[in-house]
């Protein structure tokens, strides 16, 4: 049914063969097979082919190609099969890691999929929203992202941002009733359309379209193609390759002009010889590096349960020096539990732990109370406990679930909402702080509340006592939240009042309520958080808590966690504050409390104008803004909305901010293998060319011929030069201060490493060189010798390449030293059979060693050790003083 807004919702009920209790499983399983998924036509994926072209997509490449083509026309055949092998040897690694990783990308985003709250034969369920089907019954609340066309047939206060869809910028009202059938989309306010969020009260509608058929997946259609913007990491690298090329291709021509004019060599000669310059300068290498370390950066958060949505913030994670924490579920463990009980006699304490309804409430004298107490906190409760294979799983908010518990614990059965049907409500809103649900209880229609303490209290004129109700002492219970809240619980009162009628309105919340307990609940530390904190502190990243709750709180939880000296801000207090006292005072502070969405914008933008970058959690709709404007958000799993998620740059599987914090470390790690990875090619390649270029300024026969250069960068790109990108993190990677935004990838120490390794490999395959000719062996024996030399100083550098500044000679170097063992065990092999094999004897105009110059290679290779190590402890001695 196509216009379901202008029918009353009885007739779109039977139109859709369905109920206000839903489908049953069976009959849902039959539409989901015969609609399909609900979910908008994805994009098409590159195809195969193109994506293999795509990796030729390169400057590097394209300076390699123009080589073998222009070698090919020239005659040299050999030549030009090695350059295209290289080429296709690389773009193949390449092609088949992004394979790889648009598969992961896939699973993790699948894990981080919508869920709804749907009612199947009267029973609430927590689905994937793919799995919705027309006639299903959606409940929605504020902060909910609509998850398929809905006609609205209950809704209580229920306003929708429909601005995705209809471009009308302030909330729509919604109601149940029919609209004419020509009603233009934007003024159909029975429907709540797929892609809307709810800012507001509560509802339940009926699906009427999924998937594609929906209103926004007709406008999905026309943006399908959207244009990927380049990363500032890929600007970075994209500028590195032009660079290299251009001096790549300066040095090719400065040398065969300078062969050619005063050296007297042939055209010929010395082009093939450029050719060699520019296929060993050039590191082919390096798009395939950055591909498959980010690609196994991102997976390795996925498996720490940090999902990456944006690949920038993966560079911008190693730049943070602030995190600001949202404490329920992210610093404690999400799984609140009633812990004391303040009845008219006094207080009494509750056992047991988590949502298990295992525990036992104190001995008291007040059994009639209790059992009001436990009624208001089971009926007046969206949320449900379920047992699954021995465990108890929530389904719902973290504090009714806690609610629900401690009623099971006082006896009562969850049963008995379907015994007491809630006649009306009055949903839980931020602004009002409380929540009210009608039933008929006995002869009565009582209206259970809970809430906020300080706002039910001031509507109660008197408390229910064993013996009735008695006069209400205000100062005697805000002592028992006082109390209560110094001890780090969180504080929540319930009441409740006769109604005349079946209506309840919020005026009934004015006053005459009848208050009946307190309950204390606590939501302790996570036992790794203070570890993690700690490690954040040591890395020069500061840890601030922004919490709705209560200051005492607050404060409590961050002493235990070692936040602050225990200074707390409210956000009535920040409200006060001119922006330059708030620049200030945030930079001592780190603790905040009773905050509103606002607070954590302007806290976000207070920190950034002083110049730190922020990374923000956030898990509410009204947190998107602040999750936006930080340079990091980062959204809540679990508990986290749609619209929180969509807006973050991480997603936390587990909503633990030990996750953040391994992140940090994860992100810092895979930007340091990127730069790893470039001081191992450069250098190496640089050296490659630097033996060609000065045995031409020489005036010396060629150490090394183009084709053998060419052999030595195919097997070098594929081994060693892909190993640093699987290297794990080093042991002090959360013992540096976060890097500077901007700052480039090569700094001072860096360029000074990678003349000081070009020189040096270029000085031992010189040395070889020289050696063999003084040994009396033959050009072939002495090539053989400096191809060796130069495979052989590459994985020994590979080795010093491991580390950026730390020594190789520490316990910890055999830890995860396998990439590297394995690459150099790899080319080893292949060496031998480049020495020793007749074709490549023939191929490459080299011969087979002798043992005892084999060692000496190896002895000689290994004196880049030695200087970059020298090198690096330097620099540290440097940066200690």
């Amino acid at each position: 049914m196509d216009d379901c807004h202008s029918h009353n919702t009885e007739n779109v009920f039977a139109s859709l063969h369905s109920s206000p209790a839903g489908l049953n499983q069976q009959e849902a399983a039959q539409r989901l097979l015969k609609h399909g998924a609900n979910a908008l036509p994805e994009k098409k994926p590159v195809p195969a082919w193109l994506r293999f072209l795509l990796q030729f997509h390169n400057v590097l490449i394209y300076v390699l190609l123009v080589s073998a083509v222009i070698s090919f026309l020239l005659g040299h055949l050999v030549d030009a099969g090695v350059i295209l092998a290289v080429v296709v040897i690389n773009s193949l690694v390449g092609f088949i890691q992004e394979g790889r990783a648009n598969s992961a990308l896939r699973a993790i985003l699948a894990m981080a999929s919508s869920q709804a709250m749907v009612l199947r034969e009267g029973v609430v369920h927590a689905i994937n929203a793919r799995e919705l089907v027309p006639g299903d019954v959606v409940m929605l609340q504020a902060g909910d992202k609509v998850p398929a066309d809905l006609r609205i047939f209950y809704q209580r206060d229920l306003r929708c941002d429909e601005t995705t869809l209809t471009g009308e910028s302030a909330a729509v009202n919604k109601h149940s009733e029919a609209v004419a059938q020509n009603t233009p989309l934007a003024l159909r306010t029975n429907m709540a359309f797929m892609g809307t969020m709810v800012t507001y009260g509560s509802g339940r509608g009926v699906v009427t379209h999924t998937g594609q058929n929906t209103q926004i997946g007709t406008i999905n259609r026309l943006t399908q193609q959207v244009t990927a913007q380049a990363t500032p990491l890929q600007r970075q690298l994209a500028r590195l390759a032009l660079q290299i090329t251009l001096l790549t291709i300066g040095i090719a021509l400065f040398s065969m002009a300078f062969g050619i004019f005063i050296g007297g060599q042939s055209f010929a000669d010395m082009f093939q010889a450029a050719i060699g310059i520019a296929v060993a300068a050039i590191p082919e290498g390096l798009p395939a590096l950055v591909t498959i370390t980010l690609a196994i950066g991102v997976q390795r958060m996925a498996r720490q349960r940090a999902l990456v949505r944006r690949l920038p913030a993966v560079e911008v994670l190693g730049a943070v020096d602030v995190i600001c924490s949202d404490k329920t579920g992210t610093l404690t463990a999400n799984a609140m539990t009633v812990r004391s009980l303040y009845l008219a006699e006094g207080m009494l304490s509750v056992s047991g732990e988590g949502y298990a309804p295992q525990g036992a409430i104190a001995a008291h004298h007040s059994p009639a109370v209790l059992e009001r107490a436990a009624q208001i906190a089971l009926l007046c409760n969206d949320a449900r406990l379920a047992e699954k294979d021995g465990q108890w799983q929530l389904h719902g908010d973290g504090t009714e679930g806690a609610l629900v518990s401690f009623a099971l614990k006082a006896g009562l059965n969850q049963n008995l909402r379907q015994q007491t049907p809630r006649l009306d409500e009055l949903p839980f809103e931020t602004a009002r702080r409380y929540m009210a649900s009608l039933h008929r209880i006995g002869a009565a229609n009582l209206l259970l509340v809970k809430g906020a303490p300080e706002v039910i209290l001031a509507a109660c004129d008197q408390v229910l006592a064993e013996n009735g109700p008695q006069p209400l002492q205000p100062d005697e219970w805000q002592a028992a939240i006082n109390l209560m809240a110094a001890r780090g619980e969180r504080v929540l009162a319930l009441a409740f009042k006769t109604l005349p009628d079946t209506r309840a309105q919020h005026a009934d919340m004015q006053g005459g309520l009848t208050l009946v307990a307190l309950l204390g609940m606590t939501d302790p530390p996570r036992a790794e958080v203070k570890e993690a904190i700690s490690r954040c502190h040591g890395a020069g990243i500061r840890v601030v808590m922004i919490t709705g709750d209560n200051p005492l709180t607050a404060a409590a939880i961050a002493r235990e966690l070692g936040l602050g000296d225990g200074t707390v801000l409210t956000g009535a207090e920040l409200d006060a504050l001119t922006p330059a006292q708030l620049s200030s005072r945030i930079e001592d502070v780190h603790v905040f409390a009773r905050t509103s969405p606002a607070n954590k914008l302007e806290l976000v933008q207070a920190l950034q104008a002083g110049g730190h970058v922020v990374a923000m959690t956030g898990d509410g709709v009204n947190d998107a803004p602040a999750l936006r404007q930080a340079d990091i958000g980062v959204a809540m799993g679990q508990k986290g909305t749609d619209a929180a998620k969509e807006a973050a740059a991480f997603v936390l599987t587990d909503d633990n901010f030990t996750t953040i914090a391994n992140a940090v470390g994860a992100g810092r790690t895979v930007y340091n293998n990127i730069v790893k990875g470039i001081l191992f090619l450069l250098p190496t390649s640089m050296a490659e060319a630097a033996v060609i270029v000065l045995a031409i300024l020489l005036g010396m026969v060629l150490p090394i011929t183009p084709a053998q250069i060419l052999w030595v960068n195919m097997i070098t790109a594929i081994t060693l030069g892909l190993a640093l990108a699987f290297e794990r993190a080093e042991d002090d990677i959360m013992a540096h201060p976060p890097r500077r935004p901007g700052s480039g990838m090569l700094n001072l120490q860096f360029m000074l490493r990678l003349l000081l390794v070009t020189a040096t490999g270029t000085a031992i395959v010189f040395a070889l060189y020289l050696y063999a000719l003084g040994s009396g062996h033959g050009l072939e024996y002495t090539r053989s010798m400096a191809v060796n030399g130069l495979v052989m100083f590459e994985a020994a550098f590979l080795l010093c390449s491991r580390y950026l500044h730390a020594s190789i000679l520490q316990r910890g170097f055999m830890l995860g030293l396998w990439p590297a063992a394995i690459a150099i065990g790899l080319v080893f092999a292949l060496q031998l059979l480049f020495t020793y094999l007749p074709v490549s004897q023939a191929v490459f105009q080299v011969q087979g060693l002798m043992l005892h110059d084999w060692l000496l290679v190896i002895a000689a290779s290994a004196l880049v050790i030695p200087v970059v190590e020298t090198e690096k402890f330097l620099w540290r001695r440097w940066r200690r003083k």
